[in-house]
């Protein structure tokens, strides 16, 4: 059995996925490369056999997040399986090295996961959003060790969300084994949230490395970042119960601060005044699309199946809450 295996679902991932697969031929520690089509009508199962990945090739209506990485990390030959989404490219040589080296951090540990990078063309309301987000997981730049306590392995979903139980699978690994006792759940979205509160109720850690980084983000127009939005916040509705509060001051507040510190990384841009209202303009636009979607997501319960379709950037109608998985 080889000792690691990295996994990668696609779908006509273009050059995007050829970038990967290149940053992944660089790595210092040798792998099997594992890659899932479900259905690409570009040349991304051919790029990827050229690479040297074993394909599983699957039915596009048969894709679904949760079940596909069960099949991937199902399939995979390696005791730690690696997951990368097709459009996030390692940052460096050594980033299947320090992911593997959070399994030796703690006892017990099952997931380990690394930040994303924007890409370098990421517009300055991408770059301000994952940079904050991932500095907040670790404040002082060291991993982070999360587990749970025995006695809180029953607390509510909701004291989960946040650092202590974020996860993601877009760049992680997992110990196999600890995958065979707690899989994925079978969801259509935010699998990678709900594996990180049943392995944590399960009694394991997971960990955080910051230097781990892959290069992954996304400018989407303003209707696809409200779409996205919506994906994402009914996914926090479905997993923790959370919902986004509203109110028109602390949205105002919120847009406001954001603009303040967009203005703040203005000097550091080299712009002229044309462009740093272009680009304040840019920002407004991201976080009105973001703070809409997030709105309507947190309410996507109480939404027709018809208008939550309408709403998704996956085009996904359903709402399905997380139930409780029996105790391990």
């Amino acid at each position: 059995m080889s000792s690691v295996t990295v996994g990668i679902p696609t779908l006509n991932g273009g050059r995007v996925l050829e970038g990967a697969l290149e940053a992944l031929a660089r790595q210092t520690v040798a792998h099997e490369l594992l890659v899932c089509d479900s259905g690409s009508s570009d040349r991304s199962v051919t790029v990827a056999r050229e690479h040297g990945a074993r394909v599983i090739e699957i039915p596009r209506a048969s894709f679904n997040h949760g079940a596909t990485r069960n099949l991937i990390v199902g399939e995979a030959r390696g005791e730690r399986v690696a997951l990368l989404s097709q459009d996030a490219e390692p940052a460096d040589a050594r980033w299947l090295e320090r992911l593997l080296g959070g399994f030796e951090l703690a006892p017990g540990v099952a997931l380990v996961y690394g930040p994303y990078r924007p890409r370098p063309d990421a517009s300055l309301a991408v770059r301000m959003e994952l940079e904050r987000w991932f500095e907040l997981l670790s404040p002082d730049g060291a991993p982070r060790v999360d587990r749970l306590a025995h006695g809180e392995r029953a607390i509510p979903a909701m004291e989960l969300l946040g650092r202590r139980g974020f996860f993601t699978d877009a760049n992680a690994c997992l110990a196999r084994a600890a995958w065979e006792r707690v899989p994925f759940r079978e969801m259509a979205y935010a699998e990678d949230r709900a594996l990180a509160m049943d392995m944590l109720r399960a009694g394991y850690a997971k960990v955080f490395m910051p230097e781990a980084a892959v290069i992954h983000s996304h400018d989407y127009t303003a209707v696809q970042q409200l779409r996205r939005c919506f994906d994402e916040w009914r996914g926090l509705l479905e997993v923790y119960g959370w919902r986004e509060p509203a109110g028109p001051l602390r949205i105002a507040r919120q847009l406001a601060g954001e603009l303040r510190r967009a203005h703040e990384e203005l000097p550091s841009m080299e712009h002229g005044s044309a462009a740093d209202a272009a680009t304040l303009a840019s920002v407004s636009r991201h976080h009105v699309a973001r703070l809409a979607g997030a709105m309507l997501g947190s309410h996507a319960d109480r939404l027709p199946a018809g208008l939550r379709r309408v709403l998704s950037l996956e085009g996904r109608a359903t709402f399905e809450p997380l139930t409780p998985r029996r105790r391990q």
